[in-house]
């Protein structure tokens, strides 16, 4: 007698669910499993494990990654590096992590100027010594792509040795970057710098003040958050699921039309429109590329009800961040803090809720150009976003849509049976 396989109807519709899980799981980086296909890296490799670093990645889904082949590697720098205290290690390495996510295409789309990308170094905070952004170069002579800061000595792309759009890409290049404050030269018994610049840990807590004051042009911004009194609010919020901070770059609020007066609001409203910038979520950036529920509430949400006071949060061009408030549409241009549970992103406009400012005749905001522009005066990574989806992201939409159809036929001629 031939066995009848009886499957339910929840089962038929709980399996498309379980593949989108299953898929969206596995985006997430092993950084370790994909250095293991490159013996030449092993050195690297080790390091990034026994610093801790590899399992500090294992929560992100977008970087690239700056690796030392081991023909590279000095005895001498190999001894130092196993000397190095812990977070002094540690740090060197985040320094060696870009927190975006670098194909061929936008390597060679740089101009020669080059454009600042921030390291997991700079967004843990922990960059006493000045930034801890890079800033990525590329000959359009030769080609050559190099990276590094004015206060370090610039290193060279030698070769794309591994790319898995949209998550990470590995570089190698010709050296270790060192930031400002770790001397890797010097001898073993390392002796800490003077006392006004020496390394220490972070302070207990989260201080946004500082965050914003350590950005350079958030001076707008912080002036209202602390004339208000949230950003106390901010950071006492911090617990728990963390929170993501958007905050207007001093340009951003240049930029309002002539009709906006966020001076003349009201005290209330004034704080919901500061209120209306924060996530009580902690996101990555690579969390905010990959979100799978593009309407999120915002702190004003939880004040005002929901449905209200929403932000949607989308992914263009492959890894450019959109904020649309419903009356403007904003780009993530920078990160200016990155360590769970609290993130601040900056963004190139200042997000209006519909609710106090709703669209007029005249527009608020203009519509995004379609060409991807580099340009020597951008200060990031960033192009300005296309209204339309990209290829690929239509490509693995209509995988998804073709797998699940698959899926469906197939549990149909199991129940037949």
């Amino acid at each position: 007698m031939a066995n009848v396989i009886s499957i339910s109807h929840f089962t038929l519709l709980a399996l498309p669910y379980l593949l989108l899980l299953l898929s969206s799981t596995a985006a997430a980086i092993n950084v370790t499993a994909v250095l293991s296909s490159f013996p030449n890296l092993s050195s690297f490799s080790n390091l990034l494990v026994s610093s801790g670093i590899a399992a500090e990645l294992s929560g992100r889904n977008s970087l690239t990654l700056l690796a030392v082949p081991n023909s590279q590697f000095s005895s001498a720098t190999l001894d130092l590096t196993r000397r190095l205290p812990p977070s002094a290690l540690a740090d060197l390495l985040r320094f060696h992590v870009l927190l975006q996510f670098l194909s061929d295409s936008d390597l060679r789309r740089i101009p020669p100027s080059g454009s600042a990308v921030t390291t997991l170094y700079e967004a843990s905070g922990r960059t006493f010594f000045g930034s801890g952004s890079v800033n990525v170069t590329r000959d359009p002579a030769s080609g050559s792509v190099t990276i590094g800061s004015p206060a370090t000595k610039n290193v060279t792309v030698l070769k794309l040795l591994e790319t898995k759009p949209p998550n990470i890409t590995v570089l190698t290049v010709d050296s270790l970057i060192v930031p400002t404050g770790i001397d890797i030269t010097a001898s073993e018994t390392l002796t800490p710098p003077p006392t006004s610049t020496s390394l220490s840990p972070p302070p207990a807590g989260i201080n946004l003040t500082q965050i914003l004051i350590n950005g350079h042009n958030f001076n707008v911004a912080l002036s209202l958050l602390v004339a208000s009194g949230v950003i106390t609010e901010f950071e006492n919020d911090e617990r728990g699921a963390g929170i993501t901070v958007f905050v207007p770059t001093d340009s951003a609020f240049s930029d309002l039309p002539s009709n906006v007066n966020l001076q003349s609001l009201p005290a209330a409203q004034k704080a919901f429109v500061l209120k209306f910038h924060v996530l009580h979520s902690y996101y990555t950036l690579g969390s905010l590329e990959s979100i799978t529920n593009p309407v999120q509430p915002t702190l004003a949400t939880e004040e005002m009800g929901a449905g209200s006071y929403t932000l949607n949060i989308s992914r263009v061009n492959g890894s450019i961040v959109t904020i649309n408030s419903g009356v403007v549409l904003a780009v993530v241009t920078q990160t200016a803090f990155d360590q769970n549970p609290v993130s601040v992103f900056g963004v190139s406009k200042v997000l209006l809720p519909k609710e106090l400012f709703p669209k007029s005749g005249q527009p608020v905001a203009t519509a995004p150009p379609h060409e991807i522009s580099l340009s020597p005066e951008s200060s990031r990574l960033v192009s300005p976003p296309r209204e339309i989806v990209s290829s690929g992201a239509v490509k693995t939409t209509l995988g998804f849509l073709a797998l699940w159809c698959w899926c469906i036929a197939f549990c149909y001629v199991l129940v037949q049976l």
